[in-house]
């Protein structure tokens, strides 16, 4: 095992060498300064003229809240249609159906808020035209969105006094052009000369060793791959996601995959320090984040290598771990390690089958989507991560008597309530509908829906319990993960998470914005012998003290119901 887990750790430390110069690049792209990719300005001034843009134009919050959701609700109904009629589409050469409306609504909306939850098989569910024109469209666009929205946050930091954040098609243009298109091409290149299939071809047929005939699908899957990633989507082209041989075919990839899927997050909060000019803030967020990545890591990785206790009882040894829904080809450690960074971020996708972890490590899993703020999708993970600085500033000025200030401006009445009520939400979305969905199971599993709520679950009691869990959990952290025993696609899970989905995206990115606004606003206050410093270790540790007590709060309850009384009762 010991060769696994040092492919772990090179896997990191390749991420975190790459992210930190590319978070002064994309500090340099939206300061306007001199890049590399200078030579897409005619491009984008091509699409703010036919557009009739003016990227000069200044915003504040609200100009810039409208323009965001705006152009989010016309994607909405543009992805919903194309869905739809799909099979009257061209590029569909296996001739795959459209889907119900209720599925159609449910992934327009999974894959425009960057969750890309999956209740259809990639191979039969979608065509070339839907996953070119909807899935990969939506995984650029969705991941600009939120990165857009936190280079606004980066603007009204910045200015001691502003309602400037910025013009929100400029960002967002350039967040395309500048940053996923260029290494989405670089990596599409690298995941097709490894393998993964990038033409328009149908169905193969292939013999196996045993003599049966099967049907392989293909398709232009390397660009969808490298954005999935990149943008922290998630999805998968193939069913079986990025376990599939063709969507990861090696550990090469797989390792390509991991660090890709983590470059930008990280690099947003490196970026920020350049930007803002306050590196030592940066540096302190990002070792709050990685220690929480690691509370999470080791406990998952320690008990995948471990194997089953169960299996244990039994007298039966499992040398190479917990093999159970894992590739040979990566083995347990590094199966444990994207389980993590996939839930941590917003990413989702899987290269194993979550459903067959450890009980210990689901939870974890489960933990880093509840906190979603270790490190977080495209933006939006700072945007989380905000919400918990402003309520530790808050708690922290009260704890000293003073009235609370962060980047010199006071945090007030609104902005803590703000705060709060964007908290609770995340608690509500995710045990309100895995509390409904249980009552239907337990008191109305004959009910005469198409499905029955006794057909939903594969598995029992704790395991049961926790599936319904991690698919509000997954919904509202827009991750996209599941336990895939839970049979999902019909008109209650896929109206429920739809909503969650929703919700749960836009509203946690109003929050930070207009908390943000709302601060640029006001008078500045020169930092005091008695101003707290935010930039200190110790107010980075107060943060994470915040996380953790505010999650167990929330959360222990539902956790004890499910994986922890499961893995009390394997031991």
């Amino acid at each position: 095992m010991n060769h696994e887990i040092l492919g772990v750790l090179i896997t990191f430390l390749i991420t975190v060498l790459l992210a930190y110069p590319f978070g002064k690049y994309i500090a340099r792209v939206f300061k306007g300064e001199r890049t590399l990719t200078d030579f897409m300005s005619p491009v984008e001034r091509f699409f703010f003229r036919i557009c009739g843009i003016d990227p000069k134009q200044r915003m504040n919050w609200k100009q810039f809240l409208k323009a965001m959701l705006t152009i989010n609700l016309l994607w909405l109904f543009y992805a919903f249609f194309l869905l739809l009629f799909q099979d009257k589409l061209p590029l569909n050469p296996d001739g795959n159906p459209a889907p119900t409306p209720d599925l159609a609504f449910n992934t327009s909306i999974s894959f425009l808020v960057n969750c890309n939850l999956q209740h259809y098989s990639g191979e039969t569910g979608l065509t070339y035209f839907t996953q070119l024109g909807v899935i990969t469209f939506l995984q650029f666009v969705s991941a600009a969105t939120g990165i857009a929205v936190l280079v606004a946050v980066f603007n009204g930091l910045k200015e001691k006094t502003t309602q400037n954040l910025g013009n929100f098609w400029s960002i967002f243009t350039k967040t395309i052009t500048r940053i996923l298109l260029p290494l989405c091409i670089i990596i599409a290149v690298l995941l097709a000369f490894n393998g993964s299939p990038a033409s328009f071809d149908g169905k193969d047929t292939i013999t196996t060793l045993q003599g049966d005939t099967v049907n392989v699908s293909r398709g232009p899957a390397a660009g969808m791959i490298a954005i999935k990633h990149l943008g922290t989507n998630g999805g998968g082209w193939f069913g079986a996601n990025s376990s599939h041989p063709l969507e990861n075919p090696d550990y090469f990839t797989n390792m390509l995959e991991l660090i890709i899927q983590v470059l930008i997050p990280v690099a947003l909060i490196f970026a920020m320090g350049f930007y803002i000019n306050r590196r030592k803030f940066a540096h302190v967020i990002f070792g709050v984040m990685t220690i929480g990545l690691l509370c999470l890591l080791v406990p998952t990785i320690i008990a995948e290598i471990n194997g089953s206790p169960a299996i244990e009882k039994m007298g039966v040894l499992q040398p190479t771990g917990a093999m159970e829904g894992k590739e040979v080809r990566f083995g347990p450690a590094a199966s444990g390690y994207w389980s993590i960074v996939t839930t941590i971020i917003s990413t989702g996708s899987v290269n194993s089958m979550h459903d067959s972890s450890m009980p210990m490590s689901g939870m974890m899993q489960m933990l880093g989507m509840m906190i979603n703020a270790f490190y977080g999708g495209c933006g939006v993970g700072m945007l989380n991560y905000l919400i918990y600085l402003i309520m530790a500033v808050f708690i922290a000025g009260l704890m000293v008597g003073r009235t609370p200030e962060f980047m010199g401006h006071k945090v007030e009445a609104r902005e803590v309530k703000i705060a709060a009520l964007v908290m609770l939400l995340s608690t509500f979305l995710v045990k309100g509908f895995t509390a409904l969905a249980a009552y239907m199971v337990a008191h109305h599993p004959a009910i005469a829906w198409q499905v029955q709520p006794s057909a939903w679950l594969n598995n029992p009691s704790y395991h049961g319990f926790s599936e319904m869990l991690y698919e509000y959990t997954s919904a509202n952290a827009n991750n996209g993960s599941g336990f895939e025993g839970l049979g999902d696609n019909n008109i209650f899970w896929n109206v429920s998470t739809g909503i969650v989905l929703i919700l749960a995206r836009f509203i946690p990115i109003i929050g930070p914005v207009a908390i943000i606004g709302l601060l640029s606003e006001k008078k500045y206050i020169p930092e005091s012998p008695g101003t707290l410093r935010t930039d200190s270790w110790t107010f980075g540790m107060m943060t994470f003290a915040v996380i953790i007590v505010f999650n167990a709060l929330s959360f222990f309850p539902a956790l004890a119901l499910g994986p922890l009384a499961e893995y009390f009762s394997m031991i």
